[in-house]
């Protein structure tokens, strides 16, 4: 599943794209994709301008020049395209079809539909349920040393769980959560209450391993690709995710894999503690 860099990256290509373009038909090739597309998509948005698109944990969010906010969420396979202008033929995959009043065209395109669109009001946006119970974004001051040693203070999970509960801290996906400890020496075991102690080396870290992602374009794994088609390129550049029996970088002894949560860990047995 694409992750935070991912769908910045993908929000930054659309926001270049599409500011301040105006919707002039909006054509749902299927009813649904994880939920339902709202009945009233075609009449709140034809006719509407983008104002901004932003972005809250892995979700994107389409500002009009009304009350209207657009939620999209990318799923699995999920992507947006902007096309010249209409292909002659569709894909079957092609779920969601925005014609733009200059002659372009925004597809959503979707093979496993896992991913959503939706709607709410502006002034709702904080409150939705889809966002209510997220923590703070990782790349903004509210994710502080204070606030991260209070969070981990009772939990008694393995570190690198507690890092992906999005209640916590909002885009800090498995392998980012992976790199990310690696780099600040905390074992991904580690009850999350212990390495509170190291609460200011993981958010530097955490930073860090998303702004290099960010500034290579993200990590292109399985279906991952830009509004352009590109891919990311952040793969290149891991420290020990998908390096399972290779050399440490620091040690040179073998990284280690293990399952937490039902996804595979990566870290060095000896560089971390």
């Amino acid at each position: 599943m694409p992750e935070l860099p991912e769908v910045e990256t993908v929000r930054r290509g659309l926001e270049q794209a599409l500011k301040d373009a105006t919707i002039k038909k909006v054509t749902l090739r299927r009813h649904n994709l994880r939920i339902p597309f709202p009945d009233n998509i075609s009449t709140l948005l034809e006719g509407r301008r983008i104002k901004a698109i932003r972005r809250r944990a892995k979700y994107l969010l389409f500002d009009f020049d009304s009350d209207d906010v657009m939620i999209a969420h990318l799923g699995m396979t999920g992507r947006f395209s902007v096309e010249a202008k209409a292909p002659k033929r569709f894909s079957k995959h092609d779920h969601a079809v925005f014609e733009l009043s200059d002659g372009r065209v925004t597809i959503y395109n979707d093979a496993r539909r896992f991913g959503l669109i939706t709607l709410c009001k502006r002034a709702e946006t904080s409150t939705h349920p889809l966002f209510a119970a997220l923590g703070p974004e990782p790349l903004e001051e509210e994710f502080s040393v204070a606030y991260l040693k209070t969070a981990l203070a009772r939990r008694k999970a393995p570190i690198k769980t507690v890092l992906m509960d999005q209640a916590v801290v909002v885009g800090v996906g498995n392998i980012y959560a992976s790199e990310a400890l690696f780099l600040s020496g905390v074992d991904p075991r580690k009850p999350a209450l212990e390495a509170a102690g190291k609460a200011k080396q993981m958010i530097v870290s955490i930073r860090k391993v998303l702004d290099d992602a960010l500034a290579s374009g993200g990590s292109s794994l399985k279906d991952f690709l830009h509004v352009s088609g590109e891919s990311g390129y952040f793969q290149h550049q891991f420290n020990v995710y998908g390096r399972s029996g290779k050399p440490c970088i620091s040690c040179h002894k073998p990284v280690a894999m293990l399952r937490q949560a039902g996804r595979s860990t990566f870290f060095c047995k000896y560089c971390q503690k």
